[in-house]
């Protein structure tokens, strides 16, 4: 439930001021106001696109620890330096989505 907000606050912007705060709020898929507010009172605005690329990033890195996985029980040729460059890939996506989501 949304808190009563009795107070209004009037901003003059300039059209494009308008569209590049529009489209940063619905980027983080929140409302003018609610992005306004967050950005006002210095709070931190995560992107939604942040999120999903976080989200994407989570499932790539998980793909490289299934392929680590499938790759200990064959028999190719210098198959432990693919698996360790593997777990160093997963590491470093693991710090990138750290980063965005901080």
């Amino acid at each position: 439930m949304t808190r009563p907000r009795n107070n209004c606050i009037k901003v003059y912007v300039s059209d494009d001021e308008l569209s590049q705060l529009t489209r940063l709020a619905t980027s983080a898929n929140l409302s003018l106001s609610a992005y306004l507010r967050a950005a006002g009172l210095n709070r931190t605005v995560r992107s939604i696109l942040d999120i999903n690329a976080v989200n994407e990033l989570s499932k790539v890195n998980g793909d490289l620890g299934r392929m680590a996985d499938a790759l200990k029980h064959s028999d190719v040729p210098g198959v432990e330096r693919i698996i360790k460059d593997l777990r160093e890939l997963q590491t470093q996506s693991h710090q990138i989505m750290g980063r965005v989501l901080r």
